[in-house]
Order: structure tokens, then sequence, then C-alpha cells
């Protein structure tokens, strides 16, 4: 089956070499790899201490962050090297700070792998929740380079636990240690003779209560919600915004505040939503010389703000419930204290999961589910309370980080 794995590789790198040209995400996915080596060999010498990361793309990262940030204090004259599977990933983030060398991973051949760690010689590898690679991980157990993986997740479903996994199990032996998230994956882990386990939790809780405790004051925020109570929707697509745009123009109170993050900042699609909304409507770009408070609606048409936006927030609405690929990040206004708001698609988020039923996350369908939701949480106050279900439930779940920290150390 390895021989195979290897094959599928070949043939992989060459059919995104065809596509590239055609496709933006995989021409990034294709160019960004030219230079990964000579960009690790011009910043890493023989000499460096190295710990090496490895996320797949942005979620992932903001797993690993903390534990980053957490090394980076403690063990300066380490250099970190963070490398990237996705565009998505190393696009927002080839500019981070606390790493020293950010580039993608090379795909995932022999040849590649023996080069990459020639070149990194890490002292330790981490790898964030569920990235493996046959032949890096071969070649890290050869080595005998400490190996971990961190918030990792495992389902039934994996080839691990499969009898025609046998192969990729070997792989598996490449981890000095796994450290999950949940008791599903260390269970499976015993299941196939693998005990060195800890069950630490999500490193993302970390991360999303450190931001409690940082500068999120927004001047022209404050200025905007002067006082009023404000319903922040995040991350929103089209039908998010349909019913958010319902509610508003048919059932919310003059005194009521929304401000609206959608996820696609397109001009066209941004207009779009602006005329959609019959009340007094800004835009972000617009907020030069402008009294805010006198409008209701503030659409947001940057990036990079949400999360100290959220805390605003008195009831957050959080986008992507009805996509595909399900709601997007409920923990960065779970943080705050905030009650929350979603779509029906969010059963593969096991932190969306858990707030529904600690009766800190909502689920609604229509506007109208969501005017009678609203107007109870806005009874006596009620938003408060529940806010409190959500913020416990982060701190409940903070230490994975420093959990892990110590077993590094």
């Amino acid at each position: 089956m390895h021989y195979v794995y290897n094959f599928l590789v070949y043939l992989a790198s060459l059919g995104l070499k065809l596509v590239a040209p055609f496709n933006k995400k995989i021409k990034l996915f294709v160019s960004g790899r030219k230079d990964s080596f000579l960009k690790l060999s011009d910043e890493i010498s023989v000499d460096d201490k190295v710990i090496w990361m490895h996320c797949a793309s942005l979620g992932e990262f903001e797993q690993g962050r903390p534990i980053i940030e957490k090394l980076k204090e403690s063990e300066p004259s380490k250099k970190i090297v963070l490398t990237f599977f996705s565009p998505s990933g190393y696009e927002v983030r080839k500019d981070y700070n606390f790493a020293d060398v950010i580039c993608y991973l090379p795909l995932d051949t022999i040849n590649n792998a023996n080069l990459f760690l020639d070149i990194v010689h890490p002292e330790i590898a981490i790898f964030v929740k569920y990235e493996f690679w046959p032949n890096i991980l071969n070649q890290l157990k050869k080595q005998q380079i400490k190996t971990i993986l961190v918030s990792g997740i495992f389902r039934e479903n994996q080839a691990f636990f499969k009898w025609y996994g046998s192969w990729l199990r070997k792989s598996l032996k490449a981890f000095s240690h796994f450290f999950v998230q949940d008791k599903l994956s260390k269970s499976l882990l015993n299941s196939i003779n693998f005990n060195n386990i800890t069950l630490a939790g999500d490193t993302r809780f970390d991360r999303v209560f450190e931001i409690t405790k940082q500068n999120n004051t927004l001047n022209f925020i404050d200025e905007f919600k002067n006082g009023h109570f404000t319903i922040v929707a995040g991350s929103t697509w089209k039908d998010d915004e349909n019913i958010l745009v319902d509610y508003i123009n048919n059932e919310a109170s003059a005194n009521d505040k929304f401000i609206i993050a959608p996820h696609n900042i397109n001009p066209e699609d941004i207009n779009e939503l602006k005329k959609s909304i019959f009340k007094k409507v800004v835009l972000f770009s617009e907020k030069e010389n402008v009294e805010l408070k006198d409008y209701q609606v503030f659409i947001i048409d940057t990036i990079g703000i949400l999360t100290k936006i959220y805390s605003y927030a008195n009831v957050a609405y959080v986008g992507g419930g009805y996509t595909k690929s399900g709601v997007h990040n409920v923990l960065e206004p779970a943080t705050f204290g905030i009650p929350i708001i979603i779509g029906p698609n969010y059963y593969k988020f096991l932190e969306a999961v858990e707030l529904v039923e600690e009766g800190a996350c909502f689920v609604v369908e229509e506007s109208k589910k969501l005017s009678v939701l609203l107007n109870k949480l806005k009874l006596k106050n009620q938003f408060v309370e529940t806010g409190k279900k959500a913020g416990n439930y982060v701190k409940n779940k903070t230490g994975a980080t420093n959990i892990i920290l110590k077993y590094i150390k």
C-alpha cells in the first residue's frame, strides 16, 4: 500500500501542476511550494535549535498558536518553523511574528521528507489536530525526532481503524505522544494498541480566552452602539443575511443596533446587502465624517476586526450554518460571555453542539424564530445570564496548552 500511496502522490503532483493555471487556489498551492526549500535553507543554519509545527490550514493554526507563543516566550533562542498545507492558512498567516520561518509543507514524497528534515533538523515536531503524512512521519521515526500531536481528533471512519489501514497505523508509531480533544479519540487509539495518550482538550479554548485579556476597544463601534442593545452578525453568508434582513426590516425595534460582518466582502455583494436593508445603513468604508450614532445598521466591509467587534455584542449571530461546510467560529463570541445564534448545520463542530446543549447557543431557521428568540433574550435582560453560560463554557475548557508545554519542556 505504501508503494501505491507514493505513486498517487506523484500523480497528484503532476495533476496539480496541470490544473494550476486554471485555478487560483491550486496555483498558490503549487507556486508557493517552489521556494519552500530555498527559504528554509536561507533561514536555518546547522547550529540552530529548531521547533517545527505543522498546521493544515487557518483553523489548525489557531489551535497551534497558543503553543507557539508560549514557546517563543520561554525559549526565545530557538527558531520556530511553521508550515501549512493549504493556501488559505499560509496566505493569511505568512507574516506571523512569532514564527521565524513560515512556508508550505512540501508534498509528501520520500525525497521531500528527507530533504525537509535534513534542512530543518527539528528538536521536536508538532502536528496539529489531524495532519498525517506517512513519508514524513516515517522519517521522523527513523531519525528519532520527538513528535507529538496536539488537539488531536480521531474518528471511527478513518483508515487507521479499518482492516485495510495497517500500513497507516505504522505511521502513527512516529508519535511520541498524542494530546487528544475527547474521550472517543483516546478510546480509538487504545483500540489499536496506542497508550501514549493524554486527554488534554482543545488549545483553541486557551487562544480565545486570551482574547478577552487584550485591548478590544474600537472607538467607532462605541460611537455607533451609543448604549443601545446590539446584535453582531459575523461571517454571514447570503442565507444568513436573508434572515437577518427580514428581521431588521420587519421586526426589529428602532432602538436596536445591528453590526453585520459578511464572510464575503466583494463590493457588489456588500452593495446588494446594503440596498436590501430599509433602515439607515452605513459601511465601514464610509464611516469617516459621519455621525455613526445616527445609523441603525453598520456593515463591516473589511477584515481583521470581527473578534474585537464581538466584544460589543449583546447577542451574536454566527454565520455559515446554512452552508455545506457549516457554522463558523462560535468560540470567539462565546469567550466574551455572549449568547449565540446559528443556523442548522453545526453538528460536526463539537463546541457548537456543546454550547447548544448548555443553553448558550440557539438554532434558528427563519426570521420569525429569530424574532421570538431575540424578544425572549431581551426580556428582563435574559441575555446577560444566558451569556454567562457561554463564557463559563470557554473558561472551564482552558488548560490544554499548559499540559502540552509541560510535556515539551
